[in-house]
């Protein structure tokens, strides 16, 4: 595990970001799973109950919309991180458009707002945040940044708002100019969300900070263990970090302190999806977990048939499914109350890419470029297609778009 006080230097340009790469997305262990696994059929056996009656989660469909309007801003679409797409999309998919950087890597994923007019907002592994128009891919405008940014953008009232990987913190409009910044102590990959006049990110610096979002100015920060890659979620004036200490962390955003915390037995950069009284959170080793966080204790471990399996893939939930790709090269979806089994199935490589809920359909890239559509309520794949490069970064959909870019530079956007 990388100490972030190592003294590290970190050099622009996408050879060294690339190397960097199986440090930055090779979550907080240094080791990987890469077997494979043949289950194919649902199980029911694999599942740790916490408690006979398990405390009870309101499904999505019960819960009211979050109020970010009709884009997809955050990195998993909304400040509760469920991955669900609010837009429809066409029966079937084609490519609209294609934007390619050259020398370029996109390890991050876009995002898809409303504002003068709909845009994608990407950051690129050398260092340049782009706005693309959503109807043509044109270039509106680039603003660059000394070194890269591997984490997704999030949008609020106009203004950008991602980390690098130096520390830095930016605010930029949408004209393209810089805002404010703010110098964080270590790399920032931790995706951005919003709590009243706040913006939250994480860093390896260890800490989660709240800055005020129109001055930059630093309202408090609290310190954890290891460092902190997820990106933040937020329910009900609460936050979560899941960190590379193995601790899912409960914090009041009013005082900026931690007021529970459960253990998840392994480190983990996976992004919490918060529904009703549940967080739903991966790990590098141990599956996924299902928390109450207003009790701060555990309702369920599902870990799989060996015992272990290694998840960069942040959760979809939705109704009935918790959804998410992991480093066997499986798609799994798990009841949320339950924590049983509803169905797995195994693709062609490993999918560190997060799953996207659009209706009854799963959208979800692998680390071979290849993108899949999957039923929801069965997990057969219904469609697939080849693109250049790998998929680490996740899909965004808003408008009737899907747009996903690829670790070899390319921006794909497809729709009807």
């Amino acid at each position: 595990m990388m100490n972030t006080n190592s003294g590290m230097v970190w050099f622009p340009g996408r050879k060294f970001l690339l190397l960097i790469l199986l440090v930055v997305f090779g979550g907080c262990s240094p080791e990987s799973r890469t077997d494979s696994s043949q289950q194919t059929a649902a199980d029911k056996s694999e599942v740790t109950l916490e408690d006979d009656k398990p405390s009870t989660v309101k499904r999505v469909s019960d819960e009211p919309a979050d109020d970010h309007g009709p884009g997809w801003h955050f990195f998993r679409g909304s400040p509760t991180s469920t991955g669900v797409a609010l837009s429809k999309l066409p029966a079937r998919l084609e490519v609209v458009w294609q934007h390619e950087i050259k020398n370029g890597a996109f390890e991050g994923s876009p995002v898809i707002v409303d504002g003068e007019q709909q845009r994608v907002y990407i950051g690129d592994a050398d260092g340049k945040l782009l706005a693309l128009d959503l109807r043509t891919g044109k270039v509106e405008w680039e603003f660059s940044s000394e070194i890269g940014y591997v984490t997704a953008p999030a949008y609020m009232d106009r203004n950008i708002y991602i980390g690098d990987m130096d520390g830095r913190f930016y605010c930029v409009d949408e004209a393209g100019k810089k805002v404010w910044e703010f110098q964080a102590d270590s790399a920032i990959d931790s995706s951005a969300n919003f709590y009243k006049e706040m913006v939250l990110f994480g860093s390896r610096d260890t800490k989660l900070y709240s800055l005020d979002r129109k001055t930059g100015k630093e309202v408090w920060n609290l310190e954890t263990e290891d460092e902190v890659r997820c990106g933040i979620t937020v329910i009900e004036g609460r936050a979560f970090v899941a960190g590379c200490d193995g601790a899912l962390r409960i914090i009041d955003l009013d005082s900026g302190k931690e007021i529970g915390s459960v253990m998840i037995d392994s480190p983990t950069g996976v992004t919490p999806a918060a529904v009703g009284n549940r967080v739903f959170v991966g790990t590098e080793q141990a599956g996924i977990y299902a928390i109450d966080w207003k009790q701060a204790k555990h309702e369920w471990t599902y870990n799989g048939d060996d015992g272990m399996i290694a998840t960069r893939s942040s959760p979809a939930v939705s109704g009935d499914h918790v959804v998410f790709g992991a480093r066997d090269r499986m798609v799994y979806s798990i009841d949320p109350i339950t924590g049983l089994r509803n169905w797995a199935t195994e693709l062609k490589a490993n999918i560190d890419s997060s799953p996207v809920i659009v209706g009854e359909r799963v959208f979800i890239g692998s680390t071979d470029g290849r993108l899949y559509e999957l039923e929801l309520k069965t997990g057969q794949v219904v469609w697939q297609k080849q693109f250049n490069g790998g998929f680490i970064g996740s899909p965004a959909v808003a408008f009737g778009r899907l747009v996903i870019a690829t670790d070899r530079g390319v921006v794909y956007c497809l729709g009807g």
